[in-house]
């Protein structure tokens, strides 16, 4: 099963798996629509193979159905937006924690092989030193990122506490196809489509990018590996960039000057924001022999095509929390 299928991550990671010929429960967020959010761009013939349930996370009764009968459980499921767990942070909790409690009591009962619960980069803050390893302190610098180190921390506990098999990947900045408006690379190319400047927020804070393929396969890999259970695992490039250069980037791609201009809306609060990240995978290469594939202006590229197809998802003049 894989939580939060409707998602960016979540319905890239549905399509691998069932490429792999595995047999697969998609929980998507319940809505009067039928929306099952980014499933709704996967590949059509590999749909008809999924199973999709709608739900929530945070319905105890909903997951615990849902994980029945499931050998594996992959969690994403989350609330993410950072500027929106400002607003609203019980919302954040109620989905992040109580959510997550909600899955590994699920899997305990029903003696599932593996969880692999999905983390953050955000749980560790701004950068105390570079590149950041698993050892790095935890410093939540925002409701949502508090919310993670809270879920991680109960997912561990599980496994010391009930030998529930339970292995962590925290990646760092992920981007490519799919991804809401609500993140740093979609921000800047929506706006840099359509016009010929872009309203950001911090442009000096860095960012360690990792391909959207590269984490699926990531993630892939922590769930076959005996050797990660109990273990968090980063995945990240080890390579960081500035909120200003990457904007850069993007205007070396589209072939267009594009301008910064400052909002200061779209700043996080003081003492708030995470200046700093990058990250130290070398854990997953020993464990795994993962590695990131695709650079990033090769990413930015295949991003850039998949946005300016489907601009309708966006809405460029809206600042999104």
């Amino acid at each position: 099963m894989v939580t939060g299928a409707g998602g960016f991550i979540g319905s890239h990671l549905v399509e691998t798996l069932v490429k792999k010929k595995a047999k697969v429960k998609a929980l998507v967020h319940y809505n009067s629509r039928s929306d099952w959010g980014m499933l709704e761009f996967a590949d059509k013939h590999l749909l008809n193979r999924i199973e999709i349930l709608t739900g929530d996370v945070r319905d105890s009764d909903c997951i615990r159905a849902a994980v029945a009968d499931c050998d594996l459980v992959f969690h994403l499921a989350a609330l993410i937006g950072i500027p929106y767990s400002y607003i609203n942070p019980r919302d954040v909790v109620d989905t992040n924690v109580q959510g997550t409690l909600n899955i590994l009591q699920a899997a305990k009962d029903f003696l599932t092989d593996k969880v692999i619960h999905i983390s953050t980069s955000e749980v560790y803050g701004t950068a105390e030193y570079v590149p950041m390893d698993e050892k790095h302190p935890l410093n939540p610098q925002s409701p949502y990122a508090a919310t993670k180190v809270a879920a991680d921390q109960l997912a561990l506990s599980f496994y010391r506490s009930f030998n529930l098999p339970v292995a962590i990947a925290r990646p760092f900045n992920i981007y490519g196809p799919r991804q809401s408006a609500r993140a740093i690379v979609p921000t800047i190319i929506s706006q840099a489509l359509e016009k010929k400047s872009v309203k950001l927020g911090s442009i000096y804070a860095t960012r360690d990018l990792t391909f959207v393929t590269d984490t699926v396969e990531g993630l892939i890999k922590i769930c076959e590996s005996d050797q990660s259970t109990g273990q968090i695992v980063n995945l990240g490039s080890a390579f960081e960039v500035s909120i200003e250069e990457l904007v850069e980037l993007v205007a070396r791609c589209l072939k267009k000057t594009i301008r910064i201009v400052s909002e200061p809306k779209r700043k996080r609060p003081e003492n708030s924001e995470v200046e700093r990240l990058c990250s130290d995978s070398k854990k997953a290469h020993k464990l795994l022999n993962w590695f990131p594939r695709v650079q990033l202006e090769q990413g930015l590229h295949k991003t850039i095509a998949w946005i300016e197809k489907h601009r309708s998802l966006y809405k460029p003049e809206q600042y999104n929390v």
